[in-house]
C-alpha cells in the first residue's frame, strides 16, 4: 500500500498494527501520509480468534 510510511525499521506501524490486530483503538502514526490506509487495514488486522 502506497500510503503506508517507508520507514526503516518499522517498529512504530508494527506496534499499530499488532495493536489492531489485538483489538485495541490505536491511534494512526504521523508517518502515515493517508490516514484512510489503515482504517482500511482494520477488518484485515482484527484477528478472528480474538474475543476483546
Amino acid at each position: 500500500m502506497a500510503a503506508l510510511p517507508k520507514t526503516r525499521s518499522g517498529k512504530i506501524l508494527r506496534k499499530t498494527m499488532r495493536g489492531i490486530a489485538d483489538g485495541h483503538d490505536e491511534p494512526i502514526p504521523s508517518t502515515v501520509d493517508d490516514p484512510s490506509a489503515i482504517e482500511a487495514l482494520r477488518p484485515v488486522l482484527h484477528r478472528a480468534d480474538h474475543t476483546p
